[in-house]
This record gives structure tokens, sequence and C-alpha cells, in this order.
């Protein structure tokens, strides 16, 4: 949530070394938190009081906690936005929000809605004349989204959302399969809803499933089965990038990455998933469903002949350089988990967000920032420096060092990793059994 006269820069400033309680303090300054979301934050136990586990899964036996922060200085649209991200690696808040003041000082991110309408698939096997049902339902297909929208999906309707169109596809046998495709040719029709700010899964089955009777009464074919798909190529989010001033070698370097990522499918499944941590994470935050979102990235990046990358960079003039991201992310703001679990709530209350679109576009403009840190990283410093830097904490408890001696061991390994350029947790435990070794032995007269 913006409010108007804050300096958001300057609030961000020393952020990171805030004690929680500060940090807490400085976003209720800036309107980001209110006194109530910050309560129910610190009661850890809050969600175990309404027993939602119980009403979310069966066989419940608790809670796997992740860590939640925000990334700080986002400016997207020309909107300040705290972003919430739910996630258990180390570098990837601290590097969304160091990358993030960078894109701020040299430029901008734009974010855009290309296309409105998610896919609800139901297929017709066993046609005896497929011509003549796919002509019954190119004829009649007024009448049955009519009947739908009014039977079914009157709510979305009355928000400016609904069934828009549906489309006949014919599947035809693939002799590349695994032991051949022995089964003839199939109708499948795509039901095109526009879900307003909900993701629209259970709407669009719903539909789906009243359809199978209307079509049987119309073609005398039964639909073999119905469900939504997850590849919403017909509602894509674009976000771009644009950056000057930048050092030219730089810039080039960034460019030759992304081409390597573009024609090289084990460079692009590395360079999405490195998109998708930007991602992951505000999904989570928000309670909407990341493995849809994952499936959505991954299906439309492998529709063409090879896996492809869902970004691209240019060099744009001498020193400037333009991102973009286009993809599906297929979210919601109403329903489901989103409208159940608090800290969802308190995730799009940060960002000021009320439809489904907003945040499908922050999501997209965060990872195309994540894409960006990543790249830059690559080029110069390497990925090793700056993720092992912060991984070196992770590192440190693991090897098993109490409270009073995680500062020494962390002091002790990132010099081995600024000799070394590596750091492992072999070197966690040789460091603190070594700290051990010479407090065993200190003389006496630093013990007494």
């Amino acid at each position: 949530m913006e409010v108007e006269g804050i300096d958001y820069e300057e609030y961000f400033k020393g952020f990171s070394k805030l004690t929680r309680k500060e940090r807490f303090t400085r976003l209720i300054m800036m309107g980001v938190l209110k006194k109530e979301d910050v309560a129910a934050i610190q009661k850890t136990n809050c969600i175990f009081e309404n027993d939602l586990a119980e009403k979310f899964i069966e066989n419940s036996l608790g809670y796997f906690m992740l860590p939640i922060g925000v990334a700080t200085n986002f400016n997207i649209n020309g909107k300040d936005v705290v972003i919430p991200m739910a996630v258990e690696e180390t570098s990837i808040i601290a590097a969304a929000s160091k990358t993030a003041r960078w894109v701020r000082k040299h430029g901008s991110i734009k974010t855009e809605m290309v296309g409105n309408e998610i896919i609800g698939q139901m297929q017709f096997s066993d046609i005896k004349n497929e011509e003549t049902f796919i002509d019954l339902i190119e004829k009649n297909k007024l009448s049955l989204i009519e009947k739908a929208n009014k039977k079914v999906a009157f709510g979305l309707v009355n928000r400016g959302g609904g069934v828009r169109d549906i489309q006949c596809r014919k599947i035809v046998p693939d002799s590349t399969l695994e032991g051949g495709d022995p089964h003839s040719s199939f109708v499948v029709l795509h039901v095109l809803m526009n879900a307003c700010d909900a993701m629209g899964a259970n709407i669009v089955n719903q539909v789906c499933e009243f359809l199978k009777t209307p079509i049987f009464e119309l073609t005398n074919q039964e639909a073999s089965m119905c469900i939504l798909s997850n590849l919403t190529d017909t509602r894509l989010t674009k976000a771009t990038i644009e950056l000057d001033g930048l050092d030219e070698e730089l810039v080039e370097k960034i460019e030759k990455a992304s081409y390597f990522a573009e024609r090289d499918p084990y460079r692009a499944a590395t360079h999405n998933k490195g998109v998708m941590n930007g991602v992951d994470p505000i999904i989570i935050a928000t309670g909407n469903d990341w493995r849809a979102v994952e499936a959505a990235v991954h299906a439309y990046a492998a529709q063409s002949d090879q896996y492809r990358v869902v970004t691209r960079w240019r060099k744009v003039g001498k020193n400037g350089l333009r991102g973009e991201f286009l993809a599906p992310i297929p979210v919601g703001t109403v329903g489901g988990v989103t409208n159940l679990h608090p800290y969802a709530q308190t995730a799009l209350r940060m960002m000021g967000i009320k439809k489904a679109d907003e945040l499908s576009q922050i999501c997209a403009a965060v990872g195309l920032v994540q894409n960006l840190g990543a790249l830059k990283a690559l080029t110069t410093v390497g990925i090793i420096e700056g993720h092992m830097k912060l991984h070196i904490k992770n590192l440190t408890l693991s090897a098993g060092a109490s409270e009073e001696e995680v500062p020494a061991v962390q002091k002790k390994l990132e010099e081995i990793l600024r000799l070394t350029k590596r750091i492992s947790l072999s070197n966690a435990k040789d460091v603190l059994s070594e700290i051990r070794g010479s407090n065993r032995v200190r003389p006496i007269e630093n013990r007494i």
C-alpha cells in the first residue's frame, strides 16, 4: 500500500540491519503494515488456534513453517511496493532487494496483462463424425455460452466476467509416443472464461461439467473428461525493465547470457528457475497455488520445438538494456486459502492489491528483477560469492554452532570464502572445532 509523501528509498536504507521490532516499526510508519498485522505475524500460533490445518488438508499433523520477509526498493508502474515473500533460500530476498535498488537508479519497471481468459477443456472421444460434431458446436456455441453463464457463472457475469467463447480443437494420433498411439483422433472443446479476481479452477471445472448435458442433447456425444488447463496462454502477464547509463561491457555480457539461455534448453531450465525464485515466494505468501503457476510457466516455455526461456534481454543503444517477461501467471485474490489464511490477507494488504491482475503483474515484475540480478552476478563476480556469503549462516548452524559461537564461525568462514572462492559444511565444522579447541586451551590468566 503506497503512502503519499513517503521516501521509500530513505526508509529502506539499512533495512536489513534493523532488529525485527525496528523493521515492524518502520513498515508501520510507511503505511505498509498496521499494528494488527504485526500482531498477527508475531502470534505464530494464530493459525493453530483456528485449527485451519484440519480444514485445509487430510491427516493433518501440524504446520511446516517457511520464513516470510519483504523485498524492498521496488517501484512498479510508478508506484513503490513492498513485496512479501515466503521462502527458505538465503539469497532470494537479498538479491531481489539489491537488484530492485539498481533498477530504481537506472530505469523503470512496467507491467501489463495480455488477455484475460482462462481455459477449461472437454474431451470427446470416439466421435463417429467429427466434422458434424464440430459444426454443431460452432452453430450452437452462443446458446451454450448463454446457458453456462445463466446457470453456473452468473456470479462472474455480474462482476463483468463469465464464459466468453467455446473453441474446437482436433487432436490427432501421435506415432512418436512410446508403444505407439492406438487411439483415433478426438475433439477437445476449449471453454474460455474471464474469472475476474479468482484463479478460476473451481468455477471453470463446474462450467465444463454443466455443459456435458446440453452438449450431449445437441450432439449425442458424451464427454470423456472435463478439467481446466493450467496452460493459460490466453491470459499472459508481461513485465518490462528498461535501463540506461550502464557499463557497456556489462550490458553486452547480459545480452550474451540471454542468448545462451534462449538457444540452449539446459541453460533455459536454470534460467527459468531463477525467474521463479522471484515468483513462487509471492505466490506462497498470498495463499495461491504455486504448483499451478509453475505448470503454466513451464508449459508455456515448452510450446515450441524446444524448451525456451520466459525472459529475454537486449542491448539498447550503447549503454541501455531492455528486459521482458511474458508468460501466464494464474493467480487469484478471492477464494480458497487466499481468503482463509491470515498471512495471505496481510500479504495482499501490504502490496495494496485488490485485483488478481495486479498480483500477477507484481509477480512478473519481481521474477524479471530476480532474473536480472542472477545474470548480473553470473556475468561479473559469479554466482558463488554473493550466494555463498549469505549461505554462511546456514552452514554455521548446520555445523552445530551455538548462538555465542555463530559470530566467530561466520567471520572465519567469510575469510575462507574471500580467499578460496568456495565454502562447505566441512569448512564450517573445521572452523567450529578449531574455535572450541582454542577456547579449551586458553591461557590461565585469560580464564580467571
